[in-house]
């Protein structure tokens, strides 16, 4: 009984409310402080009881001084609606429950207008990833998230898939020699590229992205840790595309997924940062602070925030760029969208803002590409603009288990013996990124039916990933 851990709901049934006084207590609890479970509880029960006695206790301070400040704090809150909007769930149990929990809670914002779950979902901050919500003319910082803008992007060469089969080791040279990866790594000065995004006034003009500029400089063209990739692959078409104009058949192709880099992840710190001192929410939604659009804040965030999205286009430009002329290649057609963004849209003949926190916009005929994992294969779509989805859906196949429990419980042996039954060349990449680590990308493609059409395929065959052990994703 005592190892057994207290938790929230302990603690709201001895009185606490669902604010920063929660949060206060659980922090202080995590560290136990000697004392057993119950008497823990006990602690707690007395602090509430009568806070003043504990206001010089060593452990208990900071959650006396919490509570007899609560009643000045909750004045300033803002109320939550009692029941969530209704919103559409598409693969609804393949999703876990705390996804599901922290979508309700953003269907409760006064702003929230709609919003929609992608077969992908999962737990995240503030918003769950594979979250969809529009608000009006509000913007939630982590709502966005914090690898701001980060994206795909397809380049289909005039060349048949035997190209691949017949020149891997050069292919292999071809990404190691044009991309560079992992969280903070970036270019040498001499190495620069310069790009016509960093001509952008607000650098000059906003003193946080004019103190990230060099930062943005030098890691242009180069990818982050965590999922983002850049591999060659199979693209396979089944029947002729018309608006492409590719004929049946298979080609090579360069499949690529990053972000801003660190300069998306500063901004999205500062802001979230000032979004919550200005926007006071309860406990369980203070990572859902949103800034007015009407505000100098907003926008100021909401041209950062668009910034940002074209440095990402910007790096994935260099990167296809560079690999194109390094194949002497011809482009049959090359593909790009974004997630983690928001947008200026109509929903029912509103204007919104629509958040895609880890969702791919799929508004009628609409290409996104829907990636699996190294050794799965990934969709070119184009969306049917689904209302009820909010014309989204899923960026990927979405985590089955976390990057932890990945690595204490996959097999690097069964992930070898996968990777070579399927002919793929991994560069890099920890058993965090192991295919099982992931949804069925099958089974989520199947869940989005009504969002997307299948255009072509995309299989990986040389991959390169982060091997420095890096999260930036």
């Amino acid at each position: 009984m005592e190892n057994k851990r207290i938790n929230g709901n302990d603690l709201i049934a001895l009185g606490f409310k669902e604010n920063h006084t929660l949060g206060v207590a659980l922090k202080i609890n995590s560290k136990r402080h000697g004392y057993t479970r119950e008497e823990m509880l006990e602690k707690f029960r007395s602090v509430l009881e009568d806070p003043k006695s504990y206001s010089e206790d060593a452990v208990f301070g900071i959650l006396s001084s919490a509570i007899l400040g609560q009643d000045a704090v909750d004045k300033s809150l803002i109320v939550l609606n009692e029941t969530p909007v209704d919103y559409a769930i598409y693969g609804a149990s393949e999703i876990e429950n705390g996804a599901k929990a922290q979508m309700n809670v953003a269907m409760k914002l006064p702003v929230a207008v709609a919003g929609a779950l992608m077969p992908d979902a999962h737990q995240g901050y503030g918003l769950p990833i594979g979250g969809v919500l529009a608000t009006s003319n509000a913007v939630i910082p982590y709502g966005v998230g914090v690898d701001i803008g980060c994206r795909m992007a397809l380049s289909i060469f005039d060349l048949p898939a035997s190209f691949l089969e017949e020149n891997v080791m050069m292919l292999k040279d071809v990404i190691l020699r044009n991309s560079k990866f992992g969280a903070g790594n970036g270019y040498l000065r001499h190495e620069r590229i310069d790009h016509g995004v960093l001509d952008n006034k607000l650098f000059t003009e906003n003193s946080l992205l004019s103190s990230l500029k060099d930062k943005a400089w030098t890691q242009l063209g180069s990818s982050g840790g965590g999922n983002h990739f850049v591999e060659f692959g199979v693209v396979e078409f089944e029947d002729k595309d018309e608006v492409l104009n590719i004929e049946r058949g298979t080609y090579l192709g360069l499949l690529t997924h990053s972000g801003s880099r660190g300069m998306g992840a500063t901004i999205a710190g500062h802001y979230t940062k000032l979004a919550k001192s200005l926007c006071k929410l309860p406990y369980q939604a203070e990572n859902l602070a949103y800034l007015d659009l009407d505000t100098h804040e907003g926008q100021e965030y909401w041209l950062a925030m668009n910034l940002a999205g074209d440095y990402a286009s910007a790096c994935h430009e260099v990167i296809h760029k560079k690999i194109k002329l390094a194949l002497g290649a011809e482009l049959l057609a090359q593909v790009e969208n974004h997630h983690n963004f928001a947008w200026k849209e109509t929903w029912n003949d509103q204007e919104v803002i629509v958040h895609r926190k880890g969702a791919t916009p799929a508004a009628k005929g609409v290409m996104g590409i829907i990636p699996g994992s190294m050794a799965t294969p990934g969709f070119l779509v184009r969306g049917k603009g689904e209302v009820k989805a909010i014309q989204s859906a899923s960026h990927g196949a979405g985590r089955l288990m976390s990057r932890t429990q990945a690595i204490k419980t996959l097999s690097p042996h069964n992930l070898k013996k996968m990777l070579t039954d399927k002919g793929i060349m991994l560069l890099g990449a920890g058993m965090d990124e192991a295919p099982m680590a992931y949804k069925d990308i099958h089974a989520v493609m199947a869940s989005q039916k009504d969002l997307v059409d299948v255009v072509a395929k995309f299989s990986p065959k040389i991959v390169r990933m982060a091997d420095d052990g890096s999260r930036e994703d």
